[in-house]
């Protein structure tokens, strides 16, 4: 029987992290954008419901009298993802998360980074770790940005982190996936959602990252240092669509060689 176009749809396809559920599988960033307006019409355009804010660099009520960001991306709208951008150690990668919190009315899911080189922002796995298990033992739904090492991965979900989020490639390098081998691994080995974080540069990562199993994709510099920002964000959420249906299509098997699909063996011709 046919497979019916009803039965791909997202609704019976969501991103379910801890005790939350999402039809979209992109998450994006707000850094970086001209000004708040391209900030909102970006985050729409991607279909994101997720939104992640860095906590240190950005004004959530904390600073009053200037621009808050949560009033052009609204919480009634949007699942707002705060991060620990821009820490370097696991104590003030906990006082953001606690900032956060307070800041959110008692908001627990957080996006948990620890870097570890200014120059790279490759991730800190000692410190992340440390904080990992503060937080986690705080109550906090910890989504954790770590490296592509799948022994570190497999150890921030036994701590208790809701979503594992590897690297692809360094933050903000748009290289692409560098990593299809160890992201495989740490795929098959999880039994919570494995979003790539970092690396993407264009929509064909995007579907990569989705096509090789991973549950979701996040995002920031790839959308925002766009030369059109807006109509990258559309490409992006098009991409993720299409990688997330491609991988539960299930693809051909690569061959050395073809073989035709109406061979000639066998027929007859006048």
């Amino acid at each position: 029987m046919a497979t019916s176009a009803t039965s791909l749809d997202h609704d019976d396809d969501l991103l379910r992290v801890a005790g939350h559920t999402f039809r979209s599988r992109l998450l994006v960033g707000t850094g970086k954008y001209r000004d708040m307006e391209e900030t909102a019409a970006a985050i729409r355009a991607s279909g994101a419901q997720v939104v992640t804010v860095a906590v240190r660099r950005t004004n959530l009520g904390q600073n009053p009298g200037e621009p808050n960001l949560l009033d052009v991306i609204s919480p009634k709208e949007f699942t707002i993802l705060p991060n620990t951008a821009g820490c370097y150690d696991a104590d003030s990668a906990v006082r953001t998360c606690r900032l956060a919190r307070e800041l959110l009315d008692g908001h627990n899911l957080v996006k948990l980074e620890v870097l570890g080189d200014k120059q790279t922002l490759y991730p800190d796995a000692v410190q992340t770790l440390a904080a990992a298990r503060t937080l986690c033992a705080e109550g906090f739904e910890v989504m954790v940005y770590t490296t592509d090492d799948p022994v570190i991965a497999k150890e921030l979900e036994n701590i208790g982190c809701v979503a594992v989020m590897p690297l692809a490639a360094p933050i903000g390098s748009g290289l692409g996936i560098q990593n299809r081998y160890t992201l495989r691994t740490i795929i098959e080995n999880a039994k919570v959602p494995i979003i790539v974080d970092a690396g993407v540069g264009t929509a064909s990562d995007a579907s990569l990252a989705m096509e090789l199993g991973c549950d979701g994709v996040l995002m920031n510099t790839a959308i925002a240092e766009a030369r059109n920002p807006v109509l990258m964000a559309s490409a992006m959420r098009k991409a993720i669509q299409a990688g997330r249906e491609a991988y539960r299509a299930g693809r051909m098997p690569r061959r050395a060689y073809a073989s035709a699909s109406s061979p000639l063996d066998g027929t007859f011709f006048s």
